[in-house]
């Protein structure tokens, strides 16, 4: 799953390898020959190439990565992410409790690199070399309310691994990438005063529908936080709920939906709950070619717009020369054309305030434990 924005500046890792391998063998050759094995630097970059596999170890926050059942997603997450797909191999991520550990980890060689909010003087303190996670972009990330102190940090600044990651970012930078997973996972999408009332609603009907949704979300394979962070963003938990456009009940199936669904009572929670759970299995299924987390925010805008929208804008994402399978283009795509299409605007909206509850719902206690 690759997007032409930035293949046109991959790197072949045979041709990186290679060139590893002579930066190797020119500083053995100004070393004393008594101490050409002692001294000898192993750089991350040949392990990437030789098992294909990138690890990467970080701290769960706000900033960096949350974990959604089996899958992370996150900002930190989907840079790091697109950049193990830029070099074509597996990433293979890790979480630890705090910076020290992660700081620990590459010191020791048990990860590629670490992405932490450390301070410099840390990290120095530890011989290690670091670079912004953002290549400068700070205002993008303190405006949607991220650490503009994210790094990633390497054993090694020679090391062909760092030089890589660094142009990668860079240029995520320059082709607007990291400005639009910045905005994805903007932490100011709600205000506080929101969040007071948000958590109200729940406190009073998550009890009364939780167990539907543990039920339904166990029948389909699916992440019962999620499900719940759906029926809040479609009717706030009001099973009673109707729209202008005719759409009713917790989930806001429209009637031919809920036909297809086998739902006969719109209004009945349990029916309700069931029918948007099988809608949504419905959506996952049709991108069952993209990964996750991607193919939870395609299936949702799908749910919200319809999947023949969905087709449609990626035909034209196709036709820009941009990978269609790619979240962070179909992103772009909608909030770039919000200004002009309403449906646009409301399914940025509209996925980006569930990407919101979820995180809300799986991260507080009271709720999680109802």
């Amino acid at each position: 799953m690759h997007s032409s924005s930035t293949s046109g500046s991959r790197l072949c890792l045979s041709s990186l390898k290679s060139i590893s391998i002579k930066a190797l063998a020119f500083s053995t050759v100004v070393l004393p020959f008594h101490s050409i094995n002692a001294s000898k630097t192993t750089y991350q970059f040949d392990n990437v190439v030789n098992s294909s596999k990138l690890v990467v170890v970080s701290v769960v926050n706000p900033t960096t990565v949350f974990e959604d059942s089996a899958h992370f997603h996150g900002f930190g997450y989907d840079l790091v992410r697109n950049y193990a797909d830029s070099l074509n191999v597996k990433l293979e991520f890790k979480t630890v409790d705090d910076n020290a550990t992660a700081l620990k980890w590459v010191k020791q060689g048990k990860a590629s690199f670490a992405m932490t909010t450390a301070s410099i003087q840390s990290i120095e303190e530890k011989h290690l070399t670091s670079f912004s996670a953002s290549c400068g972009e700070t205002a993008s990330l303190q405006k949607n309310g991220l650490n503009a102190d994210l790094n990633w940090v390497f054993k090694h600044a020679d090391d062909p691994l760092s030089q890589t990651a660094s142009g990668f970012v860079c240029r995520s930078k320059q082709n607007g990438i990291l400005q639009q997973l910045a905005s994805f996972y903007n932490r100011n999408l709600i205000k506080q005063e929101s969040w007071n009332s948000i958590q109200r609603d729940l406190n009073s009907r998550m009890p009364i529908y939780k167990a539907s949704f543990q039920r339904t979300a166990e029948q389909y394979d699916l992440d019962w936080h999620l499900l719940a962070a759906i029926g809040y963003q479609e009717s706030y938990l009001k099973p009673n709920s109707v729209s202008p456009t005719g759409v009713r009940g917790l989930m806001m199936l429209t009637s031919s939906t809920a036909k297809a669904m086998g739902v006969s009572n719109r209004t009945d929670p349990a029916q309700s709950i069931q029918g948007g759970a099988k809608y949504y299995d419905q959506m996952l299924d049709r991108y069952s070619d993209i990964p996750y987390p991607d193919r939870n925010w395609y299936a949702l805008v799908a749910y919200n717009m319809g999947p023949g929208a969905v087709n449609q804008i990626q035909s034209r994402i196709k036709a820009q020369g941009k990978d269609p399978d790619q979240w962070v283009n179909l992103y772009a795509y909608l909030d770039r054309n919000k200004a002009g299409n309403g449906r646009y605007r409301q399914a940025v909206q509209y996925v980006t305030r569930i990407r919101a509850y979820l995180e809300h719902i799986k991260t507080t206690p009271q709720l999680v434990n109802i």
